[in-house]
């Protein structure tokens, strides 16, 4: 709120104008203005009056002896309750715990003196794809079983370019050996080379396990984590998985674990094959990801300038143009990229 400052004249000048029009309450609201200034400065003769001290504080005698209780050496490791009971058990009283730590803060003698954890600073992850098989995203997610508190555990890969789910499995419980053996899988039908690959993922204990990290150096492959708690870190993960428990016929419960796999199997055939994605230019994942994108782009493009050529007046100035696939895909884009 600006109330003081070189150029509150002038706010309260344009207050002064506009206050006959809206009220003095809306045209301080609309500049910013407080309204209690507003109204001292209309009384330049009004004078604020110190504020006395309420009748109940302690006179700074009073407290000098209260913060010499408190510098006692038989009270040095004490906190304020202890020195209370202990001038109470004296005959003593001087004023309330409260009053005391009020006292001790004023002279800065407050602190925490217990050993605080410090959490390490984790870097943000920036990774960026130009084509398929560049960066992998990978994630977790519990389905419900057919009773309370069970569950089947859906492991997924997702390329971040193309969006194409390259590999996924579900189990019965979630296992370090059973992901490596996924992603073991995954790379070698993917046809994945040394050097070529980043998977990405958050910080869960199959995530970070002993096993995948080992599999992932003996395959040349760069592994990265999201920082803990930042689910942002991860987002085309969480945006599939999303994707799949909002669609219509996503069961409530999965009477089995076969159950679970059937329906997992018909939705990342739908998902790969015929759902039209809008990160993508409304194609299919599997379009982009095995390079038919520019194909399907000149036979859009085709049909759109015949349909201009046949009604040039239902469009603006030129043929329309389709989406297109976006030529880079990051993973928190850094800010001199942004613009």
């Amino acid at each position: 709120m600006a109330d003081s400052g070189p150029g509150s004249g002038t706010l309260m000048a344009a207050v002064q104008q506009l206050a006959p029009d809206v009220g003095i309450l809306a045209a301080c609201v609309a500049l910013g203005v407080v309204r209690s200034s507003f109204y001292r400065r209309l009384r330049p003769d009004v004078v604020a009056q110190p504020r006395s001290a309420p009748p109940r504080s302690l006179s700074p005698s009073e407290r000098q002896t209260v913060l010499a209780h408190l510098h006692e050496e038989r009270f040095q490791d004490c906190s304020p309750a202890a020195v209370q009971a202990t001038l109470l058990d004296e005959g003593v009283y001087r004023c309330s715990i409260r009053t005391m730590y009020r006292i001790l803060e004023q002279h800065a003698e407050t602190r925490e003196r217990r050993d605080q954890r410090i959490h390490p600073v984790y870097q943000k992850p920036e990774l960026l794809a130009t084509a398929p098989n560049e960066l992998w995203s990978w994630d977790i997610t519990k389905l419900m079983g057919p009773a309370k508190w069970t569950y089947f555990y859906l492991y997924v890969i997702l390329d971040v370019f193309s969006r194409y789910v390259v590999g996924w499995m579900v189990a019965p419980r979630e296992s370090a050996e059973l992901a490596r053996k996924l992603i073991e899988d995954t790379c070698s039908k993917q046809q994945i080379h040394s050097g070529q690959l980043t998977i990405h993922a958050d910080r869960g204990s199959s995530m970070t396990s002993k096993p995948v990290a080992f599999l992932m150096a003996d395959l040349g492959v760069t592994k990265t984590h999201s920082r803990p708690y930042v689910s942002d870190d991860n987002p085309y993960s969480e945006s599939q998985f999303r994707t799949m428990k909002y669609r219509p016929g996503f069961p409530d419960r999965f009477g089995s674990i076969q159950h679970s796999r059937a329906h997992s199997q018909l939705f990342f055939s739908w998902y790969n094959q015929e759902h039209r994605h809008s990160g993508i230019g409304l194609l299919t994942p599997a379009m982009v990801h095995y390079g038919q994108a520019d194909h399907i782009f000149q036979k859009r493009q085709f049909v759109l300038d015949a349909a201009y050529l046949a009604h040039p007046e239902r469009f603006v100035r030129s043929s329309p143009k389709p989406l297109s696939v976006p030529k880079e895909v990051w993973i928190n884009k850094p800010i001199e990229f942004l613009n």
